[in-house]
Protein backbone atom coordinates (compact mmCIF):
# COMPACT_ATOMS: atom_id res chain seq x y z
CA UNK A 1 0.00 0.00 0.00
CA UNK A 2 1.67 3.31 -1.15
CA UNK A 3 2.14 5.67 1.97
CA UNK A 4 -0.13 9.28 1.35
CA UNK A 5 3.17 11.27 0.93
CA UNK A 6 4.41 8.98 -1.86
CA UNK A 7 1.07 8.96 -3.32
CA UNK A 8 0.69 12.59 -3.63
CA UNK A 9 4.09 13.13 -5.05
CA UNK A 10 3.40 10.48 -7.68
CA UNK A 11 0.02 12.30 -8.61
CA UNK A 12 1.91 15.62 -8.82
CA UNK A 13 4.56 14.18 -11.10
CA UNK A 14 1.75 12.79 -13.35
CA UNK A 15 0.11 15.66 -13.60
CA UNK A 16 3.23 17.19 -14.32
CA UNK A 17 4.39 14.77 -16.86
CA UNK A 18 0.95 15.26 -18.96
CA UNK A 19 0.99 18.90 -19.46
CA UNK A 20 4.52 18.47 -20.49
CA UNK A 21 3.97 15.78 -22.99
CA UNK A 22 0.68 17.74 -23.95
CA UNK A 23 1.05 20.91 -24.26
CA UNK A 24 4.85 22.10 -24.14
CA UNK A 25 5.81 21.42 -27.52
CA UNK A 26 3.06 22.51 -29.60
CA UNK A 27 1.51 24.75 -27.67
CA UNK A 28 3.77 27.24 -25.33
CA UNK A 29 7.11 27.31 -27.06
CA UNK A 30 5.78 28.84 -30.22
CA UNK A 31 3.26 30.72 -27.65
CA UNK A 32 6.45 31.96 -25.95
CA UNK A 33 7.98 32.96 -29.22
CA UNK A 34 4.70 34.94 -30.23
CA UNK A 35 4.67 36.83 -26.98
CA UNK A 36 7.83 37.57 -27.39
CA UNK A 37 7.96 38.80 -30.78
CA UNK A 38 4.87 40.82 -29.45
CA UNK A 39 7.08 42.53 -26.85
CA UNK A 40 10.04 43.57 -28.42
CA UNK A 41 8.27 44.11 -32.33
CA UNK A 42 5.43 46.63 -31.32
CA UNK A 43 5.82 50.03 -30.17
CA UNK A 44 4.71 50.78 -26.41
CA UNK A 45 4.45 54.76 -26.46
CA UNK A 46 2.42 53.82 -29.58
CA UNK A 47 -0.44 52.75 -27.58
CA UNK A 48 -0.23 54.77 -24.31
CA UNK A 49 -0.40 57.81 -25.90
CA UNK A 50 -4.34 56.83 -26.80
CA UNK A 51 -5.13 56.43 -22.95
CA UNK A 52 -5.52 60.27 -22.06
CA UNK A 53 -9.07 61.09 -20.84
CA UNK A 54 -9.41 63.44 -24.16
CA UNK A 55 -8.80 60.66 -26.56
CA UNK A 56 -11.94 59.73 -28.53
CA UNK A 57 -13.68 56.65 -26.27
CA UNK A 58 -13.86 54.31 -29.39
CA UNK A 59 -10.07 54.31 -29.74
CA UNK A 60 -8.73 54.89 -26.17
CA UNK A 61 -11.10 52.11 -24.75
CA UNK A 62 -10.96 49.76 -28.06
CA UNK A 63 -7.00 49.64 -27.27
CA UNK A 64 -6.55 49.54 -23.38
CA UNK A 65 -8.98 46.49 -23.72
CA UNK A 66 -6.69 44.32 -26.08
CA UNK A 67 -3.09 46.24 -25.47
CA UNK A 68 -2.30 43.64 -22.57
CA UNK A 69 -1.50 41.60 -25.68
CA UNK A 70 1.06 43.80 -26.13
CA UNK A 71 2.22 45.23 -22.93
CA UNK A 72 2.76 42.91 -20.83
CA UNK A 73 1.72 38.72 -20.03
CA UNK A 74 0.53 38.93 -16.31
CA UNK A 75 -0.98 40.38 -13.13
CA UNK A 76 2.98 41.54 -11.84
CA UNK A 77 4.05 43.46 -14.67
CA UNK A 78 0.64 45.19 -15.32
CA UNK A 79 0.01 46.37 -12.09
CA UNK A 80 3.13 48.40 -12.12
CA UNK A 81 2.66 49.63 -15.80
CA UNK A 82 -1.41 50.86 -14.72
CA UNK A 83 0.03 52.31 -11.98
CA UNK A 84 2.42 54.73 -13.85
CA UNK A 85 0.10 55.49 -16.59
CA UNK A 86 -2.51 56.29 -13.99
CA UNK A 87 0.16 58.44 -12.10
CA UNK A 88 0.65 60.35 -15.45
CA UNK A 89 -2.53 61.46 -16.59
CA UNK A 90 -4.45 58.43 -18.10
CA UNK A 91 -8.38 58.70 -17.77
CA UNK A 92 -9.25 56.25 -15.37
CA UNK A 93 -11.79 54.64 -17.29
CA UNK A 94 -8.85 53.38 -20.05
CA UNK A 95 -6.33 52.82 -17.13
CA UNK A 96 -8.86 50.37 -15.27
CA UNK A 97 -9.71 48.55 -18.77
CA UNK A 98 -6.28 48.19 -19.70
CA UNK A 99 -5.81 47.09 -16.01
CA UNK A 100 -8.78 44.55 -16.11
CA UNK A 101 -8.08 42.88 -19.53
CA UNK A 102 -4.28 42.87 -19.71
CA UNK A 103 -3.73 39.87 -17.53
CA UNK A 104 -6.56 38.13 -19.05
CA UNK A 105 -5.93 38.42 -22.63
CA UNK A 106 -2.44 38.16 -22.57
CA UNK A 107 -1.40 35.31 -25.52
CA UNK A 108 -0.21 33.00 -23.47
CA UNK A 109 -2.71 32.71 -21.09
CA UNK A 110 -5.76 32.54 -24.05
CA UNK A 111 -3.76 30.12 -26.35
CA UNK A 112 -3.26 28.12 -22.92
CA UNK A 113 -6.43 27.88 -22.47
CA UNK A 114 -8.11 27.20 -25.31
CA UNK A 115 -5.33 24.18 -26.09
CA UNK A 116 -5.93 22.77 -22.35
CA UNK A 117 -9.72 23.41 -21.72
CA UNK A 118 -11.20 23.94 -24.79
CA UNK A 119 -11.68 26.25 -27.95
CA UNK A 120 -14.91 27.67 -26.65
CA UNK A 121 -13.65 28.44 -23.38
CA UNK A 122 -10.10 29.95 -24.49
CA UNK A 123 -12.86 31.98 -27.04
CA UNK A 124 -14.90 33.08 -24.34
CA UNK A 125 -12.29 33.96 -22.49
CA UNK A 126 -11.19 36.51 -24.73
CA UNK A 127 -14.25 37.79 -26.28
CA UNK A 128 -15.55 38.50 -22.19
CA UNK A 129 -12.46 39.87 -21.09
CA UNK A 130 -12.65 43.00 -23.88
CA UNK A 131 -16.23 43.11 -23.17
CA UNK A 132 -16.18 43.37 -19.73
CA UNK A 133 -12.88 45.09 -19.51
CA UNK A 134 -14.95 48.62 -21.69
CA UNK A 135 -17.87 48.39 -19.35
CA UNK A 136 -15.54 48.15 -16.17
CA UNK A 137 -13.81 51.40 -17.49
CA UNK A 138 -17.10 53.09 -18.89
CA UNK A 139 -18.96 52.64 -15.65
CA UNK A 140 -15.60 53.68 -13.32
CA UNK A 141 -15.20 56.74 -15.66
CA UNK A 142 -19.08 57.25 -14.80
CA UNK A 143 -18.66 57.00 -11.23
CA UNK A 144 -15.42 58.95 -11.14
CA UNK A 145 -15.45 62.16 -13.53
CA UNK A 146 -14.06 63.98 -11.21
CA UNK A 147 -10.81 62.21 -11.77
CA UNK A 148 -10.90 63.14 -15.15
CA UNK A 149 -11.43 66.50 -14.75
CA UNK A 150 -8.69 67.02 -12.78
CA UNK A 151 -6.40 65.20 -14.92
CA UNK A 152 -7.69 67.73 -17.71
CA UNK A 153 -6.56 70.72 -15.37
CA UNK A 154 -3.90 69.76 -14.97
CA UNK A 155 -2.08 67.60 -17.67
CA UNK A 156 1.60 68.89 -19.17
CA UNK A 157 2.08 68.85 -23.00
CA UNK A 158 2.79 65.18 -23.45
CA UNK A 159 4.75 64.09 -26.12
CA UNK A 160 5.22 60.31 -28.09
CA UNK A 161 7.12 58.77 -30.43
CA UNK A 162 5.59 58.76 -34.08
CA UNK A 163 6.36 55.06 -34.41
CA UNK A 164 7.14 55.33 -38.07
CA UNK A 165 8.81 52.24 -38.93
CA UNK A 166 11.24 51.59 -41.95
CA UNK A 167 10.50 48.25 -42.52
CA UNK A 168 7.62 47.15 -45.01
CA UNK A 169 3.91 46.87 -43.22
CA UNK A 170 4.04 43.08 -44.81
CA UNK A 171 7.13 41.77 -43.73
CA UNK A 172 5.76 42.20 -40.05
CA UNK A 173 2.45 41.39 -40.66
CA UNK A 174 3.75 38.38 -42.54
CA UNK A 175 6.34 37.45 -39.78
CA UNK A 176 3.60 37.02 -37.18
CA UNK A 177 1.24 35.50 -39.31
CA UNK A 178 4.19 33.02 -39.76
CA UNK A 179 4.35 32.68 -36.16
CA UNK A 180 0.91 32.02 -35.41
CA UNK A 181 0.99 29.53 -38.39
CA UNK A 182 3.57 27.27 -36.31
CA UNK A 183 1.61 27.14 -33.12
CA UNK A 184 -2.22 26.58 -34.86
CA UNK A 185 -0.49 23.55 -37.34
CA UNK A 186 2.08 22.38 -34.24
CA UNK A 187 -1.53 22.07 -32.07
CA UNK A 188 -3.43 20.74 -34.29
CA UNK A 189 -4.27 17.15 -34.46
CA UNK A 190 -3.26 16.37 -38.02
CA UNK A 191 -0.40 13.58 -38.90
CA UNK A 192 2.94 14.70 -38.14
CA UNK A 193 3.64 13.47 -42.18
CA UNK A 194 1.86 16.52 -42.75
CA UNK A 195 2.46 18.86 -39.71
CA UNK A 196 6.72 18.58 -40.01
CA UNK A 197 7.01 19.91 -43.75
CA UNK A 198 4.29 23.00 -43.13
CA UNK A 199 6.21 23.77 -39.73
CA UNK A 200 9.16 23.81 -41.60
CA UNK A 201 8.04 26.32 -44.81
CA UNK A 202 7.08 28.37 -42.10
CA UNK A 203 10.18 28.30 -39.15
CA UNK A 204 11.66 28.65 -43.02
CA UNK A 205 9.48 31.48 -43.84
CA UNK A 206 10.00 33.32 -40.59
CA UNK A 207 14.15 33.15 -40.81
CA UNK A 208 13.84 35.14 -44.36
CA UNK A 209 12.06 37.35 -42.52
CA UNK A 210 14.49 38.11 -40.16
CA UNK A 211 17.28 37.98 -42.39
CA UNK A 212 16.18 40.44 -45.08
CA UNK A 213 13.82 43.05 -42.71
CA UNK A 214 14.52 43.26 -39.38
CA UNK A 215 17.62 44.37 -38.27
CA UNK A 216 20.39 41.93 -35.96
CA UNK A 217 19.26 44.02 -32.77
CA UNK A 218 15.70 43.47 -32.54
CA UNK A 219 16.38 40.00 -33.32
CA UNK A 220 18.51 39.85 -30.45
CA UNK A 221 15.63 41.63 -27.99
CA UNK A 222 13.04 39.25 -29.76
CA UNK A 223 15.41 36.66 -27.94
CA UNK A 224 15.84 38.15 -24.90
CA UNK A 225 11.91 38.85 -23.94
CA UNK A 226 11.48 35.20 -25.46
CA UNK A 227 13.90 34.31 -22.81
CA UNK A 228 12.43 36.41 -20.34
CA UNK A 229 9.02 35.36 -20.21
CA UNK A 230 10.39 31.76 -20.65
CA UNK A 231 11.85 31.81 -17.17
CA UNK A 232 9.71 34.03 -15.05
CA UNK A 233 6.91 31.92 -16.23
CA UNK A 234 7.98 28.74 -16.91
CA UNK A 235 9.28 27.62 -13.56
CA UNK A 236 6.03 28.67 -11.65
CA UNK A 237 4.25 26.57 -14.40
CA UNK A 238 6.30 23.68 -13.56
CA UNK A 239 6.24 23.93 -9.82
CA UNK A 240 2.50 25.25 -9.48
CA UNK A 241 1.17 22.23 -11.71
CA UNK A 242 3.31 19.43 -10.06
CA UNK A 243 2.04 21.13 -6.54
CA UNK A 244 -1.59 20.78 -8.01
CA UNK A 245 -1.48 17.10 -8.36
CA UNK A 246 -0.33 16.94 -5.09
CA UNK A 247 -2.81 18.65 -4.02
CA UNK A 248 -5.87 17.08 -6.18
CA UNK A 249 -4.71 13.38 -4.51
CA UNK A 250 -5.56 14.77 -0.88
CA UNK A 251 -8.32 16.81 -1.85
CA UNK A 252 -10.08 15.68 -5.40
CA UNK A 253 -12.18 17.29 -7.90
CA UNK A 254 -15.50 15.77 -6.98
CA UNK A 255 -15.23 17.60 -3.42
CA UNK A 256 -16.23 20.92 -5.38
CA UNK A 257 -18.74 19.09 -7.49
CA UNK A 258 -21.46 20.57 -5.00
CA UNK A 259 -20.30 24.60 -5.77
CA UNK A 260 -19.22 24.43 -9.07
CA UNK A 261 -20.88 21.17 -10.72
CA UNK A 262 -23.31 23.17 -12.25
CA UNK A 263 -23.94 26.58 -13.77
CA UNK A 264 -26.14 28.90 -11.43
CA UNK A 265 -26.19 32.78 -10.28
CA UNK A 266 -24.76 31.16 -7.13
CA UNK A 267 -21.64 28.74 -8.45
CA UNK A 268 -20.23 31.68 -10.70
CA UNK A 269 -20.38 34.95 -7.67
CA UNK A 270 -18.47 32.20 -5.98
CA UNK A 271 -16.07 31.81 -8.44
CA UNK A 272 -15.65 34.98 -9.22
CA UNK A 273 -15.44 35.67 -5.32
CA UNK A 274 -12.76 32.82 -5.09
CA UNK A 275 -10.96 34.30 -7.90
CA UNK A 276 -11.18 37.67 -6.05
CA UNK A 277 -9.12 36.09 -3.23
CA UNK A 278 -6.74 33.83 -4.47
CA UNK A 279 -3.66 34.86 -6.45
CA UNK A 280 -3.40 33.01 -9.64
CA UNK A 281 0.80 33.10 -11.31
CA UNK A 282 -0.02 33.07 -15.10
CA UNK A 283 -0.83 30.12 -16.97
CA UNK A 284 -1.70 28.47 -13.25
CA UNK A 285 -5.14 29.11 -13.52
CA UNK A 286 -5.36 26.72 -16.28
CA UNK A 287 -4.55 23.77 -14.38
CA UNK A 288 -6.41 25.07 -11.20
CA UNK A 289 -9.79 24.81 -13.32
CA UNK A 290 -8.67 22.25 -15.46
CA UNK A 291 -6.93 20.08 -12.24
CA UNK A 292 -8.08 20.84 -9.06
CA UNK A 293 -11.86 22.37 -9.55
CA UNK A 294 -11.89 19.40 -11.86
CA UNK A 295 -13.04 21.22 -15.60
CA UNK A 296 -11.30 18.76 -17.47
CA UNK A 297 -13.31 15.90 -16.33
CA UNK A 298 -16.34 17.40 -16.13
CA UNK A 299 -16.87 18.49 -12.75
CA UNK A 300 -16.95 22.00 -12.60
CA UNK A 301 -19.25 23.52 -14.91
CA UNK A 302 -18.43 25.59 -17.50
CA UNK A 303 -20.37 28.97 -16.26
CA UNK A 304 -17.95 28.93 -12.69
CA UNK A 305 -14.75 27.94 -15.06
CA UNK A 306 -15.43 31.21 -17.10
CA UNK A 307 -16.38 33.33 -13.93
CA UNK A 308 -12.83 32.02 -12.12
CA UNK A 309 -10.84 32.73 -15.30
CA UNK A 310 -12.16 36.28 -15.74
CA UNK A 311 -11.66 37.69 -11.98
CA UNK A 312 -8.90 35.30 -10.58
CA UNK A 313 -6.06 36.94 -12.86
CA UNK A 314 -7.20 40.24 -12.82
CA UNK A 315 -8.00 40.73 -8.71
CA UNK A 316 -6.65 39.11 -5.94
CA UNK A 317 -5.95 40.08 -2.36
CA UNK A 318 -2.03 40.91 -3.08
CA UNK A 319 -3.16 42.85 -6.70
CA UNK A 320 -5.75 45.17 -4.75
CA UNK A 321 -3.17 46.29 -2.02
CA UNK A 322 -1.25 47.53 -4.55
CA UNK A 323 -3.91 48.85 -6.81
CA UNK A 324 -5.19 50.27 -3.10
CA UNK A 325 -1.95 52.58 -2.66
CA UNK A 326 -2.96 53.49 -6.20
CA UNK A 327 -6.36 54.65 -6.30
CA UNK A 328 -7.22 55.06 -3.00
CA UNK A 329 -9.58 52.68 -0.90
CA UNK A 330 -13.15 54.05 -2.88
CA UNK A 331 -12.50 53.68 -6.38
CA UNK A 332 -10.45 50.06 -5.31
CA UNK A 333 -13.57 48.90 -3.71
CA UNK A 334 -15.43 49.70 -6.73
CA UNK A 335 -13.27 48.22 -9.24
CA UNK A 336 -13.20 44.97 -7.01
CA UNK A 337 -17.14 45.13 -6.86
CA UNK A 338 -17.47 45.17 -10.22
CA UNK A 339 -15.31 42.75 -11.31
CA UNK A 340 -16.67 40.07 -9.35
CA UNK A 341 -20.27 41.39 -10.47
CA UNK A 342 -19.41 41.24 -14.19
CA UNK A 343 -17.33 38.12 -13.94
CA UNK A 344 -19.73 36.16 -12.37
CA UNK A 345 -23.12 37.50 -14.51
CA UNK A 346 -20.35 36.43 -17.72
CA UNK A 347 -20.06 32.93 -16.24
CA UNK A 348 -23.62 32.86 -15.87
CA UNK A 349 -24.21 33.79 -19.65
CA UNK A 350 -21.42 31.68 -20.89
CA UNK A 351 -22.43 28.49 -18.93
CA UNK A 352 -26.82 28.72 -19.89
CA UNK A 353 -25.67 29.08 -23.45
CA UNK A 354 -23.24 25.94 -23.66
CA UNK A 355 -24.77 24.14 -21.12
Amino acid sequence: MIDPITGALLAGADTLIGYLAEHVITCLIPAFFIAGAIAAFVKKDAILKYFSPDAKKSVSYGIASVSGTVLAVCSCTILPMFAGIYKKGSGIGPAVTFLYAGPAINVLAIIYTAKVLGFDLGLARAVSAVLLAIVIGLIMAAIFRRHDENVRATAPARSYGNGDDERPRWATLGFFAALVGILIVGASQLPWTIKFPVVYLLTLAVAVLLIYFFERDEVTDWGYETWDLAKKIFPILLIGTFALGMLAYFLPPETFAPYFGETSIYSTLLAALVGGILYMPTLLEVPIIGTTFGYTSGVMAGGPALALLLAGPSVSLPSLMVIYRVMGAKKTAVYAVLVILFSALAGLVYGTIVG
